[in-house]
């Protein structure tokens, strides 16, 4: 079994990247919906699509692009999380503040141990919406290079 940690660690850096992003994004009230679902949706393409472009990935199968989605999703959820939650927070327990307001009256009364089961939870999630996507995106860039061809 060969690793490519070089891989791993790009695809790492982009999901933890567009996951920080989108996690200030979605502290924007009408903004954060969509930033939401694109977070649990289509970070896996965006990723998948910008290390095709510059070379670094080439999706042979597609269990690497479900593997390659999977990665992206679980570790953009969790960089979401870590710029999300602790702001949500801050902003429901001392300003009264909440860019939704379902989820920030459920972290503002949460413990920190179910915050954690809560994140891993839609990391998971996330991860498996993501890998379903990525699995798509290899069968779109398969039909685009074939009519190119």
């Amino acid at each position: 079994m060969n690793i490519d940690y070089i891989l791993l660690r790009q695809i790492a850096i982009l999901s933890i990247f567009f996951g920080f992003l989108l996690g200030v994004v979605t502290l924007i009230p009408y903004a954060g919906a969509i930033s939401f679902v694109f977070l649990l949706c289509f970070v896996a393409p965006l990723v998948i699509w910008i290390l095709i472009k510059y070379g670094c990935l080439s999706l042979s199968s597609i269990k690497d692009s479900v593997i390659a989605g999977a990665i992206s999703g679980f570790i953009s959820y969790l960089g979401f999380s870590i710029i999300y939650v602790p702001i949500s927070v801050v902003l429901m327990k001392y300003f009264h503040i909440a860019a939704n307001y379902g989820v920030g009256l459920m972290l503002g009364n949460a413990s920190f141990f179910i915050l954690v089961v809560i994140s891993l939870f839609m990391g998971v999630l996330s991860a498996t919406v993501n890998a379903f996507t990525g699995f798509l995106t290899f069968y779109v860039l398969d039909f685009l290079n074939s009519l190119n061809k």
